[in-house]
């Protein structure tokens, strides 16, 4: 297949959306098919252009085998609805006119939203390609714009539900990353395929943890954790994660000296969060910059406890943060303050404690727990880790996923002059599916 990704976020930027698809676009390429990813110059989540990138309008690049288009785009760090609205109308706009002049004939377009413009910019390149159209929601857009508080003028909401429900019926193929996300849109859809394509670990990832644990102890050095308790926060600092509550929690546990709370990342939350420790003058919080995605398994094996956060919203409830993934499947205990599908997932693995969303002292509770029970970490890692390699690994995701691309390109294969596709014996998908991934 001949297949174009198109998606306002890519590595080097770090995020769940970057890691699934960059996984994505690189397993596609191995297995033989031709893989071409328009994205935007890296800016994700400072508002910021990275360096080694500014000053460019167009770049070319390969990843792993992978070749990246990557174009201008507005960027800011205003978390206000006109500066981050300007920022995907532009990103829309720019690959749109890109994918015209630098994508040939394609297959297929996998388009990933949020951002929902993308999707127009997706459907409309895959008319004028005749290409098939397979949207990827990671995020339900503008439900979730409109809980985080980013939208809320009523015309604006209803016209991007329009926009919104107007692309899931035009698409060949819908992917969605939660049973929360899939059952919405179909309840919404009945005529398209709908998929449930979960987050997950690549199959060597728990070995490269392993690995890194050798260097424990030159890790946390190079971290500043000495011989402290740590535990750690490591992703966006955003407004989903409702993150206030590990700051509270730190300052409830304040007189446990050999407590360190870390976070690890980037995002508009930062300033906030800095602000409120200094001025509770909290010395077992700090703050760490981002790291790449090649470094997770070393900030996994250095840490002792993971956190996990969302904000408690009925959205949230059909939420499942890939750093559950992650840190289950690297065999560190996990804290999750989530509810619905995430806590479902903590519980059913084995692999850590479920509190509530944004409540301070049921999180402060349970780490102190597990500082407490060296046995119960130790239970925590063994059985998570194996749940979460024997049900989300992610060559047995993809192996699944690229069976239904090439299932849905047949149909525009047949109809091309000079191709002949024998005709398919199989039943007629007459409603949603899912992927087995157990």
């Amino acid at each position: 297949m001949k297949i174009l990704f198109l998606t306002q976020y890519f590595p080097p930027e770090t995020g769940a959306a970057q890691n699934r698809l960059s996984d994505l676009a690189s397993r596609l390429a191995e297995a033989g098919h031709s893989v071409t990813v328009l994205t935007a110059l890296p800016s994700y989540p400072t508002g910021r252009i990275f360096d080694g990138y500014r000053g460019r309008l167009w770049m070319n690049e390969n990843w792993n085998g992978v070749k990246v288009v990557r174009t201008w785009v507005y960027t800011t760090s205003k978390k206000s609805f006109v500066p981050r609205m300007l920022n995907y109308l532009c990103f829309s706009i720019v690959a749109f006119l890109a994918g015209l002049a630098s994508a040939g004939r394609v297959d297929l377009i996998f388009v990933e939203s949020p951002p929902l413009f993308v999707g127009v910019t997706g459907y409309l390149l895959s008319r004028l390609k005749h290409a098939k159209f397979v949207l990827n929601i990671s995020d339900l857009w503008p439900e979730s714009a409109v809980v985080l508080g980013m939208l809320r003028n009523r015309r604006l909401i209803k016209l991007a539900t329009l926009v919104e429900e107007g692309l899931y019926r035009r698409a060949s193929l819908i992917t969605g990353q939660t049973q929360g996300i899939v059952s919405s849109i179909q309840s919404r859809v009945s005529r398209t395929q709908i998929v449930l394509l979960t987050n997950g670990i690549a199959p060597e990832f728990p070995a490269k943890v392993e690995n890194a644990r050798r260097e424990r102890n030159r890790l946390r050095q190079e971290f500043g954790f000495g011989e402290n308790f740590v535990v750690a926060y490591a992703g966006v600092h955003g407004l989903a994660q409702g993150l206030d509550s590990i700051v509270q929690a730190a300052k409830m546990l304040s007189s446990q000296k050999e407590i360190q709370f870390v976070f690890f990342g980037d995002g508009p939350q930062k300033p906030h969060l800095r602000s409120i420790v200094a001025e509770g003058g909290l010395t077992n919080v700090s703050f760490l910059p981002p790291v790449m995605i090649s470094r997770m398994p070393e900030v996994l094996a250095a840490i002792d406890v993971a956190i996990v956060p969302l904000k408690n919203d009925p959205l949230f409830r059909g939420a499942l943060p890939s750093k559950l993934f992650e840190a289950i499947g690297a065999g560190v205990p996990v804290v999750a303050a989530v509810d619905g599908e995430a806590r479902r997932l903590v519980q059913e693995s084995g692999g850590g404690l479920a509190v509530e969303p944004e409540n301070p002292d049921e999180l402060a509770e349970a780490i102190l727990l597990l500082h407490r029970d060296p046995g119960l970490r130790q239970k925590l890692s063994a059985h998570g880790r194996t749940y979460v390699e024997m049900n989300y690994n992610r060559k047995n995701i993809f192996e699944k996923l690229e069976q239904l691309l090439l299932e849905i390109t047949k149909s525009e294969q047949s109809s091309l002059p000079g191709r002949t596709v024998p005709p398919s014996t199989e039943e007629p998908q007459t409603r949603p599916m899912e992927l087995d991934l157990k």
